[in-house]
């Protein structure tokens, strides 16, 4: 297992994190030991989970499960989402993220989080109250850093500048979507990460499972499908996966998999793990099975050609100003 520091922090964190969304979900406590006990037996150090997931129950799998080798890992969890009926039950307010770091602690059976995350935006409380609660955290030996997920570009940039300006702990990572089939992030918030340093630990990493390679454009989607599920439970938040342009992504990484051996989903990762700035994508797994075929994603590389490859039918679309600024505002 390859490992990276976290960012710019000193924090050293496996290429692979697993995620535990499925947790006490799809898996129930059994299988979930069995899967946390099998990514650290492969060299694995990185745990993903969140207040939310279940409703604090896959937190609460990951602490059972964790007995005796919370040592061993760098345990992240996150907070924003609603976890009660209460009017201060969700949120980025000071009473709820505090309120939900102590629920955490006491899921996850342990004393401090690696990594406490702001789950998404909350437009309802100032800035400055949400990084002075995270720096208090951090102060307190409750959190030993803090992250953020599902921000935009300005809104990252603008806690950063307040976290300098005041003195306060400052995020370390970003965990955003990326794929090979939804690569907005590398317009503004993957720059933002390289040039300040933070660290990338995107979710998503398969598409919600289009990158498997296990649905065909000319076949209906099987009933029960995750993607069409989340198109057709949040098609606000998640982006249609069947166009004509992730189809050609698809045969490409079919085509790249057949020629090394691998299987899709290796591909997709492994042209993840390689994306600069990168530090870990989150693997989930609701199956021993799914597990092993995305551990399979370590270990080689594409070569520079599958890159090209990769990269030219899965590319962004041009766009104003990124390409006024490339084709003028680099000619000095």
């Amino acid at each position: 297992m390859e490992f990276r520091n976290l960012g710019k922090t000193g924090l050293r964190v496996s290429a692979a994190c697993m995620g535990c969304m499925t947790l006490a979900r799809e898996c129930d406590q059994e299988l979930s030991t069995r899967l946390i006990d099998r990514f650290i037996d492969a060299g694995g150090n990185f745990i993903d989970t969140a207040d939310v997931y279940s409703q604090g129950r896959s937190e609460e799998f990951v602490g059972a499960a964790l007995k005796g080798r919370r040592h061993d890992v760098i345990l992240a969890s996150k907070v924003r989402f609603r976890m009660g009926p209460g009017s201060n039950d969700v949120g980025l307010s000071r009473k709820h993220i505090i309120d939900g770091c102590e629920a955490s602690l006491r899921r996850l059976q342990t004393d401090y989080i690696d990594l406490y995350q702001a789950h998404g935006w909350d437009p309802t409380t100032p800035l400055e109250e949400t990084l002075a609660a995270f720096d208090d955290l951090v102060h307190a030996g409750k959190v030993r850093y803090v992250g953020v997920s599902n921000f935009t570009a300005w809104q990252l940039m603008k806690a950063l500048w307040l976290s300098d300006k005041h003195g306060w702990a400052r995020f370390v990572c970003l965990q955003p979507r990326y794929n090979l089939v939804d690569r907005q992030i590398e317009r503004e918030l993957l720059p933002i990460c390289r040039e300040e340093g933070l660290g990338v630990i995107p979710w998503g990493p398969l598409g919600g499972g289009f990158l498997s390679g296990k649905y065909r454009q000319d076949e209906a989607m099987p009933e029960g499908a995750r993607i069409a599920h989340a198109e057709a439970h949040w098609p606000e938040a998640m982006p249609r996966q069947g166009t004509e342009r992730n189809w050609r992504t698809l045969d490409a990484v079919r085509r790249v998999a057949e020629q090394r051996g691998k299987s899709c989903a290796q591909v997709a990762l492994a042209w993840l793990i390689a994306q600069p700035g990168v530090t870990a994508p989150i693997l989930g797994a609701r199956s021993m099975e799914q597990l092993e075929e995305n551990l399979g994603c370590m270990g080689w590389q594409l070569t520079a050609e599958e890159m090209q490859q990769l990269d030219q039918v899965s590319a962004l679309e041009d766009a104003y100003p990124y390409q006024y600024i490339r084709a003028f505002c680099y000619d000095r």
